[in-house]
């Protein structure tokens, strides 16, 4: 009967803590939204907002890890749920790091908005691998929640799709900046958004190698497309 408190307890803990990194995923999540809305409207008052938030999610991350911590020195936890509790706290820290690329977007703008950079250069064409990114985040914290393998592989395909956009919006702003020298300090500051958005992308595919990692027990980072998928089936 003591076992089974126990492990009603634990249970317990793990649930909350889980619920705890969705609700990060969740303003992880708005702060992108937010992000984009800022890009494709030149809105300063969002950007500060999505700057402002930034210190919200960094002070999540560190409550969540505090949290693992004392679960993991507590219920001492083997195979799967250890694996578990592993995953967690490695998709925090890719929330964190996804928060800031939304912060680093916003900041961008602002940048761009005070030095008054032309306004023909392509950054609505941004927004389609934005939103691909946001959208990307939203389906690895859904597949998280469910510890869905099938999704997670989905989602490991559909980031190539990204990086095909990330390479698409690359050439063009070389053209802009070979035909127009003046475009070319503005350029660089939308590639380096375009490589924020690419990085919002790969942490939703990290989440998706966790969520694999807890269900299968195999770790498919670096590995090829086919050797995910004959883990996952």
């Amino acid at each position: 009967m003591a076992d089974k408190h126990l492990s009603t307890q634990f249970d317990a803990e793990l649930t909350a803590v889980s619920s705890r990194v969705m609700e990060l995923g969740g303003l992880v999540e708005s702060q992108i939204r937010q992000a984009i809305h800022a890009l494709s409207n030149f809105s300063v008052e969002v950007a500060n907002e999505v700057v402002a938030n930034e210190a919200r999610v960094n002070a999540m991350e560190v409550e969540i890890d505090h949290d693992l911590s004392s679960i993991i020195a507590r219920r001492q936890p083997t195979a799967r749920d250890l694996r578990l509790l592993i995953a967690i706290s490695k998709t925090t820290a890719n929330l964190e790091r996804a928060g800031d690329e939304a912060a680093k977007i916003a900041r961008m703008v602002l940048s761009i908005i005070n030095s008054g950079a032309p306004r023909n250069l392509p950054s609505l064409e941004l927004r389609v691998a934005a939103d691909l990114a946001s959208s990307l985040l939203n389906k690895a914290l859904d597949a998280f929640a469910r510890l869905d393998v099938h999704a997670a592989l989905d989602i490991l395909k559909e980031d190539d799709a990204i990086d095909r956009e990330f390479g698409g919006f690359v050439r063009k702003l070389i053209t802009f900046m070979m035909e127009d020298p003046r475009t070319i300090s503005p350029s660089l500051d939308l590639l380096f958004l375009a490589k924020a958005i690419e990085r919002v992308g790969d942490h939703a595919k990290n989440i998706a190698e966790f969520i694999i990692y807890v269900v299968k027990g195999a770790d498919v980072r670096h590995t090829s497309i086919e050797n995910v998928e004959s883990v996952v089936k």
